[in-house]
């Protein structure tokens, strides 16, 4: 072999960055948003369109919810406060977090 030719390579190539794993392993799953919003305020959105907006106390496998300090918003206006206000599964649309004040 000449002193000009080529040899092959004998490093063994890292997977992509380290930068990927760490952001790969900071994603969350929805469960783990929920453990983090629990006793925290929320906006519920139901499949109507209605908001309801509280402290989220306690949900289950099924999305049944338990807020307290609720208010109902219906077109965006106000409608109803509610000390308690449970909500079947199966209305939910989404559970947001609200931004803190």
């Amino acid at each position: 072999m000449s002193s000009t030719e080529a040899t092959p390579s004998t490093e063994v190539q890292e997977p992509e960055s380290n930068a990927a794993a760490v952001a790969a392993a900071k994603k969350r799953s929805p469960s783990d948003f929920l453990k983090t919003v629990l006793g925290r305020p929320v906006n519920v959105k139901l499949n109507s369109g209605t908001d309801y907006k509280g402290v989220l106390a306690c949900l289950d496998g099924y999305m049944n919810i338990a807020m307290e300090q609720t208010e109902e918003y219906v077109d965006g206006q106000l409608k109803a406060k509610y000390g308690d206000c449970f909500i079947r599964g199966n209305n939910v649309l989404y559970i947001s977090a609200q931004k803190r004040k």
